[in-house]
């Protein structure tokens, strides 16, 4: 059967998948919702952004399929919506979109499915948070209940910071209707994982581990981002650590969620403190989050052996284990580069200069980009685009990726030069 497939989204993670349907030979048209100024060139952007209108695209181009990509659509029941006109999509339902719209929900549902995390307490009220505050030793961490586009998560170096923090929140000031509501954390100190496991609603399967850079300045520096690049496979989780934390975390929250009648169909993330205790590794769960990771969607879909297609269609027809998901034997790492004043504000668009470079280093995946109307690429503000190195070791896929990285300029342009830096050493 030929596909129609339509991506839900417009950023890096929407540009990857993107990258890798479009070589599938039973991918017939290939279309995005907005999409951005690079995903033209793999398919059709439509400007749909409502549910009403999605649905009149799905019907005008004959969609057979469509994979949601970021967590605000999600969030507002898309996926719901569409199956309720019997389309056939890849992405959790409303209800099971609350492991990552709702931080206090999520955080009460891991500790009722006896899931190791940090010891918490949430709340709308100051003076029950403050005093739970003083329970804890800095540094604290202070959480957003809503969805904040990966930046409402706040390390306080003290207690008055945190309660700062969570005045602000909860005020409104800082995050909006995110933040009238709070969770407040210990600070667990190890190294940080993102795993992926993509659910048919009864079983699982796993990917390789990848981990993020979520701080803006190299040696993890600077305030927190959406993510400044990634990489995988990463040698700090060998299958014994995997294979905790597909038993641990992944599979009693998997189960929970069926057990209360909100099984999870789609990408399942967890962010993964990895802390030392008693001379062993154990796994403890920062958050959930119900789709790819973005920058992890770009390290982890070049590798993908196994076509990316079947993966969707066999977590639709709740056939996953049916499937035996095989990835390339390669390494893969992605820098982004971000606009000027990234994340403070938004910057003006400028232009992209790309010289020619080897093509076996890799490509560029990109993300905030617009296109004018003589076809010039403009960097249009955040994360504008990411150069991902690939190669048969983790050293030479990172040298790649600078490399390819070296060919690209445009005004402001920002970039971490250590991804990589805790596996690598340096």
């Amino acid at each position: 059967m030929q596909e129609n497939i339509l991506i839900i989204g417009n950023g890096g993670r929407e540009y990857a998948m993107g990258l890798v349907l479009k070589d599938d030979k039973r991918v017939e048209g290939l279309y995005f919702a907005p999409g951005n100024g690079g995903t033209h060139a793999l398919g059709t952007n439509i400007s749909a952004i409502k549910h009403t209108d999605i649905l009149e695209s799905i019907k005008k181009y004959a969609i057979t399929l469509v994979i949601i990509g970021p967590e605000a659509p999600l969030s507002e029941g898309l996926s719901d919506f569409l199956k309720e006109h019997n389309v056939r999509v890849f992405g959790p339902s409303l209800a099971a979109s609350r492991l990552e719209s709702s931080k206090a929900y999520m955080k009460d549902l891991v500790s009722q499915a006896g899931i190791k995390t940090a010891r918490y307490m949430q709340s709308s009220d100051v003076k029950t948070l403050s005093e739970f505050i003083y329970t804890l030793t800095p540094p604290i961490v202070v959480k957003a209940d809503g969805l904040c586009a990966g930046k409402g998560v706040i390390i306080a170096q003290s207690h008055s910071e945190a309660i700062t923090h969570t005045k602000e929140m909860l005020s409104g000031k800082a995050f909006g209707n995110a933040g009238m509501r709070v969770v407040i954390e210990e600070f667990l100190d190890g190294y940080e994982l993102s795993v992926f496991a993509i659910s048919d609603g009864k079983d699982f399967i796993m990917l390789p581990a990848c981990q993020d850079h979520k701080r803006l300045l190299s040696g993890d520096n600077g305030p927190n981002t959406g993510g400044m690049g990634a990489y995988t496979p990463t040698p700090l989780c060998d299958e014994t650590l995997l294979e905790k934390i597909k038993k641990d975390i992944i599979a009693p929250i998997l189960d929970m969620m069926r057990k209360q009648g909100s099984p999870f169909v789609g990408v399942l993330f967890g962010g993964i403190m990895v802390c030392e205790r008693d001379n062993e590794l154990e796994p403890y769960l920062l958050e959930f989050n119900v789709r790819f990771g973005d920058p992890e969607c770009e390290v982890l879909m070049p590798l993908l052996q196994t076509p990316l297609l079947d993966i969707v269609t066999h977590a639709i027809d709740g056939k996953i284990t049916q499937l035996e998901c095989k990835m390339k034997q390669k390494y893969a790492v992605a820098v982004v580069a971000s606009s000027k004043d990234y994340p403070y504000k938004s910057s003006p668009a400028v232009p992209i200069s790309v010289k020619e470079f080897d093509m076996n280093l890799g490509h560029i995946v990109y993300a905030g980009v617009s296109k004018t109307e003589s076809g010039e690429i403009l960097a249009s503000g955040g994360r504008v685009l990411l150069a991902v190195g690939l190669a048969d070791s983790l050293s030479l896929a990172r040298d790649n990726a600078y490399e390819i990285m070296r060919h690209i300029s445009f005004d402001g342009m920002h970039y971490r030069d250590d991804i990589a830096f805790r596996a690598l050493g340096k």
